[in-house]
């Protein structure tokens, strides 16, 4: 028996199942994106080669995780991308590119800052977005841009200024806390702690080095509390404080760090203090550190419990309902 004209009219005009994700975007955009992300490698790539480079060392080696954050972030927002409408924004996006582009080129000639270039780098990928999609598609990219900050190290005589009182703190809890030990007497000279136990001094002191200074789990505790912050789901003053905690969380687990490596200078086996070992007790600190963390997201959302329903208008609702039943009965 042959199928009924309405079904086969039902299977003629059934539409095929549509495109979910990334794979909806034309083959000619992919083709686009590649274009313009060979442009613009083939204008940073001494840049991105001096970032990489950077990387390697193990006080930024985190870098090499940002990019990948920063993708993440920009998969989470996918459905917002794609629906964006795109309306290229001539006049501002040709403005910044070429406010940085020319910035770009005077830093090479005159300002010679090193830092300059990642940063004019990021500002002229930012500008590039909105050249080619306009402000509404920018709305939706702009952090996934601006978050590969977080992967540039910071200049040298910056990072001096920042570490060095980080180190003296650092030093100056711990020698607190090793003192109270029985038998026992630290003394803090700057960023070395001399120790002396039972009446032996031990030598050499212990230096607050430079890799101890905290620096590193700040800014990669930082990055990944940004990521954090922007995922969850809570009120605005929640994150603005999980974001400025990071701060004293991060050095408060350096100054655990520096107290630990000098347990196990005074009571355990010196090369457990330094080497590969040290910076496995780093990178432990992360942990610690996102325990502090979570306790406090905890309590902030156990203890402040935003009302959805004021008493008031609970009130009133009960009143009115209670006037419709009477008339109810009434009738």
């Amino acid at each position: 028996m042959a199928p009924s004209s309405a079904a086969t009219d039902y299977s003629a005009s059934s539409p095929s199942m549509p495109s979910s994700g990334w794979r909806r975007v034309s083959i000619a955009t992919y083709i686009q994106i590649a274009i313009v992300g060979i442009l613009f490698y083939s204008f940073f790539y001494k840049d991105i080669h001096r970032l990489v480079v950077q990387w390697l060392d193990p006080s930024w080696s985190h870098g090499f995780l940002i990019p990948l954050f920063s993708l993440y972030l920009l998969n989470r927002r996918k459905e917002d991308v794609l629906q964006a409408p795109i309306r290229p924004s001539y006049f501002w996006g040709i403005l910044g590119l070429t406010a940085s582009l020319g910035l770009y080129a005077l830093n090479i000639a005159v300002l010679k800052f090193g830092y300059g270039y990642p940063l004019l780098m990021l500002t002229s990928l930012a500008s590039a977005v909105l050249l080619l999609g306009g402000w509404k598609l920018f709305q939706q990219v702009w952090l996934p841009i601006f978050y590969l900050y977080f992967a540039i190290p910071l200049p040298a005589d910056i990072y001096t200024r920042i570490s060095r009182p980080l180190r003296l703190a650092a030093a100056h809890v711990s020698t607190a806390i090793l003192d109270l030990i029985p038998n026992l007497e630290a003394v803090s000279q700057g960023v070395t702690i001399e120790i002396e136990y039972k009446g032996v001094r031990l030598e050499p002191a212990l230096d607050v080095a430079e890799a101890c200074s905290g620096m590193r789990l700040l800014w990669a505790f930082l990055a990944l509390s940004v990521l954090m912050a922007y995922l969850h789901k809570r009120p605005a003053w929640q994150k603005i404080i999980l974001l400025v905690s990071t701060i004293p969380i991060a050095i408060l687990c350096n100054m655990i760090r520096v107290t630990v490596t000098g347990l196990i200078y005074i009571f355990g086996d010196p090369q457990y203090a330094q080497g590969i070992y040290h910076d496995l007790l780093g990178m432990m600190m992360i942990f610690v550190a996102f325990f502090f963390y979570w306790g406090l997201a905890w309590l902030m959302e156990n203890l402040f419990v935003e009302e959805t329903e004021t008493p008031a208008s609970v009130i009133i609702r009960r009143r009115s309902s209670e006037s419709s039943a009477e008339k109810e009965e009434r009738l």
